[in-house]
């Protein structure tokens, strides 16, 4: 008895020390002010990590407030691949479109897919798995009500181009907060529906954005 006794506690032991936990996963959210307060507690990262559990994905923002599409692509070495993430979230092109008007500055879109494609090309060649997003709203006025809608639906575009030549996942927040503002914007309010101010997002804006996320990324 006193033999056996030994040998579990033998192979207890070998099994302890031979026992590896699962790797987390790395999530990177690349963008910009939207990402940087989705680390906020109700932000959409925040979130996420709820539903993602803390043992299984480590969620990172990576998010600076102003930041273009050039700014990603400058600054993704320091911030992004230097962290060697499994997956990258790349969330942009509010500011590419809306500081057109509000600034003088925004970016062209040629130039624009161009970045796009170039960060992808880089965080693939480090081994990242990569999701794209189309940016959501200028604005939450329905049918086309928002004075940048027709070039913010021509970036979001030319992402799902993007997505389906690379054939990369897609969470189409464009589509989706269109489709939510239709449905649940019965006034046709500029603001307050899923954002605080027409782009940067409320408490059920980021519960959407964290939702249609976490779906894609749980099946990488």
């Amino acid at each position: 008895m006193k033999r056996f006794s030994l040998m579990l506690l033998v192979c207890s032991t070998l099994a302890l020390l031979s026992y590896t936990p699962a790797k987390k996963k790395k999530v990177i959210f690349f963008g910009d002010s939207i990402t940087a307060a989705g680390v906020q507690p109700e932000g959409y990262i925040s979130q996420m990590k709820k539903k993602a559990g803390a043992d299984n994905y480590e969620l990172i923002g990576a998010g600076i407030g102003g930041n273009k599409v050039y700014d990603l692509y400058l600054r993704m070495e320091e911030d992004v691949l230097s962290k060697q993430p499994d997956i990258v979230v790349i969330y942009i092109g509010v500011n590419d479109v809306w500081h057109k008007t509000s600034s003088g500055t925004g970016t062209d879109y040629d130039k624009f897919e161009k970045f796009y494609r170039a960060l992808i090309k880089k965080l693939q060649a480090h081994h990242a798995k990569v999701i794209l997003c189309t940016p959501a709203v200028i604005g939450e006025k329905k049918n086309g009500g928002n004075a940048q809608d027709a070039d913010l639906d021509k970036y979001s575009a030319n992402i799902r181009k993007i997505s389906e030549d690379t054939k990369l996942p897609l969470v189409d927040l464009r589509k989706l907060f269109t489709d939510y503002n239709i449905a649940h914007n019965a006034d046709n309010r500029e603001k307050g529906i899923l954002t605080t101010d027409g782009v940067h997002l409320n408490k059920e804006g980021n519960a959407q954005v964290a939702d249609a996320m976490w779906k894609v990324i749980k099946t990488l």
